[in-house]
């Protein structure tokens, strides 16, 4: 069992994590519901006795963590990912039908990179009061956008202004892969990180939860692929960030033509290219995997 007054050393000896990390990790272990903290750490405490362990990250992504992980564990360890969907977009494109085909034909009508896609999670959201504010702000900002509200999509939608879509569910990689989307407001989920980083697209990051926060801090100050979402104050009870401040971050966030806006574009295709390697005939996935079934196999 992890107490409160052990997160302090606990957290400064823990190999392979940075000092930007330390404070995420303090975070995680202070803020978080101690029972899902409990049996994450007890999943985690089973990899000693692991045969192989696969790892759903790229190897040039997380290098120095990897390579220490393979310092500690006596078993191989294979980075084989990202471990997305990216082998059904193709697919998928050749035949949209029902809801899928409406808002793919909406993104289809859009300028290049002009949308924002915002996913806040399907395990723990934004209040009621929260997404009011931040779709009264994308309309006033004039910012196309494609949100997914999930159980909030009906009430909503009377609020979209004439340049936003709200939807419940949307095949997120399709659209972040999508020619007119040129960012995504995002909670950090690892999943939805991979599928951002694979995409080639930028990242507002709003970390709500649990490795959602450490995962910001790597997009925002080790990959430089996106902006933290900055909570200045608490305005109210179901409120942290004010419209104003919504709507000034998105109209930044989304200038193709700053000097900000090129820097983080630039390095998100990077990352893109770094990760179409990695998956490509002779990448580091791509022999990750071939190993990891050689050794299964033999």
């Amino acid at each position: 069992m992890l107490f409160l007054n052990d997160v302090d050393e606990q957290a400064e000896n823990i190999p392979a994590i940075s000092s930007l990390h330390i404070e995420d990790i303090r975070t995680v272990l202070r803020k978080n519901d101690h029972q899902v903290l409990q049996l994450a750490l007890g999943c985690i405490s089973k990899v000693p006795r692991a045969n192989y362990l696969l790892l759903t990250t790229v190897q040039e992504l997380e290098a120095e963590t990897i390579d220490s992980l393979k310092s500690i564990f006596p078993f191989p360890i294979y980075p084989i990912g990202p471990s997305i969907p990216y082998l059904e977009v193709e697919v998928n494109n050749l035949a949209n039908t029902g809801q899928s085909q409406h808002y793919i034909k909406w993104l289809d009508s859009q300028p290049s990179e002009s949308v924002l896609y915002i996913s806040l999670g399907s395990f723990l959201s934004v209040s009621n009061a929260q997404m009011d504010e931040i779709v009264e702000a994308l309309n006033n900002s004039g910012i196309r956008y494609l949100y997914v509200a999930r159980g909030e999509t009906s009430r909503l939608k009377d609020k979209c202004g004439d340049k936003g879509m709200v939807i419940p569910w949307c095949d997120q990689l399709k659209v972040l892969s999508h020619s007119s989307v040129g960012g995504f407001w995002s909670h950090c989920g690892w999943n939805s990180t991979l599928e951002t980083v694979f995409a080639g697209v930028p990242i507002l990051t709003f970390p709500l939860f649990l490795d959602q926060v450490p995962n910001s801090t790597q997009i925002v100050d080790e990959w430089k692929n996106g902006w933290k979402v900055e909570i200045q104050s608490k305005l109210e009870s179901d409120v942290i960030l004010a419209k104003e401040d919504i709507e000034e971050l998105v109209k930044r966030f989304m200038d193709l033509e700053s000097q900000e806006g090129k820097k983080i574009r630039d390095r998100a295709r990077e990352l893109k290219v770094m990760c179409r390697k990695a998956i490509g005939k002779g990448g580091s996935s791509d022999r990750n995997l071939d190993a990891f079934i050689s050794d299964i196999s033999s």
